[in-house]
């Protein structure tokens, strides 16, 4: 783990490039750091000036002591001053020259003599091309930032400075506080996970929020992340999520996963919150400031209009919230405080007349209610609304138990002004319309309940018993290579699934019907009968598969007519053979698959199989990496078709377990052996007890 606290702490800080001229980056940077309020020393460094804005210049850092130094020169001076800042013991460096791989092919070579730089002296590296860096409570503005952040408890990580620099500019009109603000320019040497693992245990920060364009080190974003989550809310934007990112194909995994579908996947698995709009990013920030974690999903509406209580149940009902239902206790004393004309069930009509001392004596009963986690409250202006004085009553509902979360939506403009600026003042969220409301709510339960598992999911890795062959899969792999195939045989793809103790039909490669004949007799009849050609990849359309073949003759008519079926659609075409398999009983049709990321490798999928994977779309993922039980138990719930699995209409349950220790060996199997580029089996047949590969795909990485 990066030492950070000198970076955003420093003793004394130089800025290299520093300059005299208003308008200049140097000069802004320089005038920034003053203004702030920094305490420790500065140092201007610039050969041609003898002070700046009367501080003493300098002609280079050879001649200064300083924890971190601020560049600002042309990016051809950059190696040569970070050289001298290494010598000179200074550990931290915020670049923001631009000039770097941004700009192509001689910008990336600079940058990476700058990373080995900065490797051989140990220096943190910011950038290069960054806004810089912002600590509101050193106080210290190292950025060219037209405005230092207000003080606050949120952390905001931005890989676009020109986004974090019109935030910042917002959140002071907003009154939005910063703990610390930093702009992560190219992400040559810290990036998005090293200032989350320093932010984690910041007693500054309070929630770490994060724009993000890409991520690099995936696998350990999710371990930081993952860490940080039990410790802190991590909330992140990802933009670039369009399907122009998602990469071509050949499995129905590979074809449904996506570049977007990855991160969906890691998010949830370590914890992190993924917004969709950047409003959303600072809503749920500040309602973690000040809204206490819930103790479940449950939320109770109380409103003075139908209609704002329809909608806002319509979100609640599409979000992965419930609509509490009150207690018979509960909804007694409504009936005695209320109008007959209420409606005493969620969500609670208080009627359009109620006044403040209305609301204040249902919101008191709401709170009180055991079945009720959170609280929405909702106002629209009508001729007799007190919306000031129903602001106040409500504050002072939830001063008097604050346990749950609760947030307002008073609808309208200047009629409810002035109870927006009472709750902001009082720290409850509030917004101008619920669907807003909503989605903080839903993001706070997400954020609980996955803290809530965190807490109680058990430390150590999954473990596989009986332990798999990867020797015998070493050796598949190694024969598939030596013939000159990134594709494996059916019947090869079938002793891999075996060799990792995952039940596969019995499968043979026949190249002559003789042979074929034999394996038959050998498994049981009937059989299926497939095209062995890894460069056809659909053997269905041109005759190349058979089902349930009974007898001896059959299997000799069928070999030869299946190769004579190649020979004249696909005359150049090269068949090992024929693959003779044991045709197993009917089952629930599934589909395990994997296909590997670029950013966080093996990602997994399951969910409904057969000829409709891609119609029906049943599906769900996860990353392989530190892939839990309990994860994968998540996963398979995720689907339609576990309402099958868990028995449907009097039919009986499938084995799930047997489904789960399938799926942790699937994603055993592609992260022991990196080779595998993507990975299908489809239909996986499930059964009352066990379950059985019919199908397995199997497309090594191209060499």
């Amino acid at each position: 783990m990066a030492d950070l606290k000198s970076l955003f702490r420093p003793d004394a800080v130089a800025v290299v490039g520093a300059s005299k001229s208003p308008g200049k980056v140097g000069h802004s940077i320089l005038m920034n750091i003053i203004k702030s309020g920094y305490k420790g020393k500065i140092y201007p460094i610039n050969p041609k000036e003898s002070e700046i804005e009367g501080l003493k210049c300098y002609p280079s850092v050879s001649e200064i002591k300083a924890d971190l130094a601020v560049i600002v020169i042309p990016a051809g001076g950059v190696l040569q001053v970070a050289e001298e800042c290494g010598r000179q013991g200074i550990r931290n460096l915020i670049v923001i020259t631009a000039g770097f791989k941004e700009v192509g092919r001689e910008g990336a070579e600079l940058e990476s003599r700058l990373v080995e730089i900065c490797k051989k002296y140990s220096i943190n590296l910011v950038g290069p091309n960054c806004l810089g860096i912002m600590d509101t409570h050193s106080p210290l503005d190292a950025s060219f930032a037209p405005k230092f952040a207000l003080p606050g408890e949120i952390a905001f990580i931005s890989q676009s400075g020109a986004l974090g620099a019109a935030i910042l500019d917002w959140s002071v009109g907003r009154g939005l506080g910063f703990s610390k603000f930093i702009s992560l320019g190219n992400k040559a040497g810290l990036d998005e996970a090293d200032f989350i693992e320093s932010l984690a245990d910041d007693p500054d920060t309070k929630v770490i929020l994060c724009y993000l364009e890409s991520i690099n080190r995936g696998q350990r974003f999710m371990d930081v992340a993952r860490e940080a989550s039990k410790k802190k809310p991590v909330i992140v934007y990802k933009s670039g999520v369009s399907a122009a990112g998602a990469r071509a194909a050949s499995s129905h995994t590979g074809s449904l996963a996506g570049n977007d579908r990855s991160y969906e996947a890691a998010f949830k698995q370590c914890g992190v919150l993924r917004v969709k709009k950047l409003e959303d990013l600072f809503s749920l920030a500040t309602a973690f400031t000040t809204e206490p974690l819930p103790a479940g999903n449950t939320v109770a509406v109380v409103t003075n209009a139908g209609g704002a209580g329809i909608i806002t149940t319509d979100n609640i009902e599409a979000s992965g919230l419930k609509m509490a239902q009150p207690s018979e206790s509960t909804v007694e004393e409504l009936k005695k405080g209320l109008p007959p004309a209420a409606n005493f069930h969620n969500p609670f009509d208080v009627l359009g007349d109620a006044r403040a001392d209305r609301y204040e004596y249902a919101l008191e009963r709401v709170l009180a209610d055991p079945n009720v986690n959170n609280v929405i409250v909702l106002l629209t202006p009508q001729a007799v609304t007190e919306s000031d004085a129903t602001a106040e009553a409500i504050i002072r509902c939830w001063k008097k138990d604050p346990r749950k979360p609760l947030v307002t939506s008073f609808i309208g403009g200047q009629a409810v002004e002035g109870a927006r600026r009472k709750f902001e003042e009082a720290g409850i969220p509030t917004y101008n319309f619920p669907e807003a409301a909503v989605g903080v709510i839903d993001g706070l339960a997400r954020y609980a309940a996955w803290r809530e598992r965190a807490e109680k999911a058990r430390a150590e890795e999954m473990v596989l018993d009986p332990e798999p062959d990867r020797e015998k899969v070493k050796k598949i792999i190694a024969a598939v290579r030596a013939d000159g195939r990134n594709t494996l045989l059916g019947s090869e793809a079938a002793e891999v699934a075996e060799a990792y103790k995952i039940p596969a039909a019995p499968s043979v490669l026949a190249r002559t019907s003789e042979e074929a004949v034999a394996a038959a007799r050998d498994m049981g009849f009937p059989v299926v009968m497939k095209l062995a050609a890894p460069k056809v990849t659909h053997k269905t359309d041109l005759g190349g598969v058979a089902l349930n073949i009974k007898t001896e003759e059959g299997v000799k008519e069928t070999f030869e007519r299946i190769l004579r079926n190649l020979k004249e659609k696909l005359p150049d075409a090269v068949a090992y053979g024929v693959e003779v398999q044991k045709m197993m009983p009917p089952g629930r049709e599934l589909i395990i698959g994997m296909s590997r990321d670029p950013q966080f490798g093996p990602m997994i999928m399951f969910g409904m199989g057969g000829i409709y994977v891609n119609l029906l779309q049943d599906v769900s993922f996860r990353m392989a990496y530190r892939l839990t039980k309990s994860e994968i138990e998540d996963m398979l719930q995720e689907t339609k078709a576990y309402k099958l699995l868990k028995g449907y209409r009097g039919e009986a349950p499938a084995d799930i377990p047997a489904l789960v220790d399938a799926v942790a060996r699937i994603a055993a199997l592609t992260i022991d052996f990196p080779d595998i580029a993507e990975l299908d089996i489809n239909p996986v047949f499930a059964y009352e007890k066990g379950l059985s590969a019919l199908d397995v795909k199997i497309i090594l990485t191209k060499e």
